[in-house]
């Protein structure tokens, strides 16, 4: 499939099917982000598998509560995927300071993206998660406490019935040339 026919395959999953992915599917997908540009080519993550059931379940209820319940869809997902931001480039960490600009958590943004457009070329469907209850999981997760958790990813197989129909703003409310 073209590039574009794949970005318009890719849409958030919130109703997965009861299907392990295979870990090779997985890899690939790893691999992928893996492959994804980085500032000062620094590769600020780390990507915790997790498809242990009861592991699941625990990182599947930190990502919502009876405050916030409208992520429960992830205790029906067959694995996630769990990133941590590593910032420890230190000429980064200045330049970012500089322009209060966080290069990390966009370099994070671009493998996670990297992560969910392979899984589309995989038949798997997938959800960035960015509300979580994040001492919660880097507790199940044995992650040291001063990581962050960056991105929570939900993948797996769904009932695919076609791509939903993107609402998005038009060309012309997002672009112009040569000024504002």
């Amino acid at each position: 499939m073209s590039f574009l026919d794949l970005l318009k395959r890719r849409e958030s999953i919130r109703n997965y099917i009861d299907k392990d992915v295979e870990r090779a599917k997985i890899e690939r997908c790893l691999e992928a982000a893996r492959l994804s540009p980085s500032a000062c080519n620094s590769q600020p993550w780390r990507f915790i598998i997790v498809d242990e059931p009861k592991l699941k379940k625990n990182i599947a209820e930190a990502t919502f509560n009876n405050t916030i319940p409208f992520n429960n869809f992830t205790l029906s997902a067959p694995a996630f995927v769990v990133i941590v931001a590593e910032d420890r480039q230190l000429s980064l960490k200045f330049g970012g300071m500089d322009k209060d600009i966080p290069y990390y958590l966009i370099d994070v943004g671009i493998a996670a993206e990297h992560f969910c457009l392979q899984a589309v070329e995989e038949g798997l469907g997938t959800c960035m998660i960015g509300w979580f209850q994040e001492e919660k999981i880097k507790e199940a997760l044995k992650v040291p406490k001063e990581e962050r958790i960056a991105l929570v990813i939900s993948i797996g197989y769904y009932e695919n019935s076609g791509p939903r129909k993107k609402m998005r703003k038009d060309m012309d409310s997002i672009r112009s040339y040569n000024k504002y």
